[in-house]
């Protein structure tokens, strides 16, 4: 029964890595999907296309290093791998506001971003304006990515 624990905390952190990650996959694709017709169209819009692209690709980021993280808190990157029922639970619970907020974010960061290239076919002079509207998403992905280590470090400190 003991084993369980490092189960939990394993799929915890390979929740927070894999749907986060399965978000800015998705996020990235349909932001490329717009930005290559923005490009076909004026090729000199490519730096200021990719950066809209790339926006939806932090969430993959985030998730992974939460999993690091809790890995690392776990001692599956070394140390003893030897933890509660309660404490793996513990763990996944404190990875899933990542897993959940990253994928979430990521999706609704890219149509952002997609509305975004729209700005910048139309009015090249208007990108500054147009990088608010996805950035505004990102607060979110980063309000999870804290949520998820303070809830990560603080579960190692407790004794169960």
């Amino acid at each position: 029964m003991n084993d369980f624990g490092i189960v939990f905390a394993l799929l915890g952190a390979a929740a927070s890595a894999l749907v986060a990650g399965a978000g800015s996959a998705k996020g990235v694709g349909m932001a490329g999907e717009a930005g290559a017709g923005v490009v076909t169209e004026d090729p000199s819009k490519f730096g200021k296309v990719l950066i809209l692209q790339l926006l939806p690709g932090t969430q993959g980021i985030y998730g992974l290093l939460i999993a690091f993280i809790t890995l690392s808190q776990i001692g599956v990157l070394g140390g003893s791998g030897d933890i509660s029922l309660a404490k793996g639970l513990l763990y996944f619970i404190a990875c899933l506001p990542m897993a959940i907020v990253g994928y979430s974010s990521a999706i609704r960061q890219a149509r952002a971003s997609v509305a975004s290239m729209g700005i910048l076919a139309k009015k090249p002079e208007a990108f500054g304006k147009a990088m608010i509207f996805p950035a505004m998403v990102e607060t979110y992905a980063i309000l999870a990515l804290l949520i998820s280590m303070l809830a990560v470090n603080g579960v190692s400190g407790i004794n169960i």
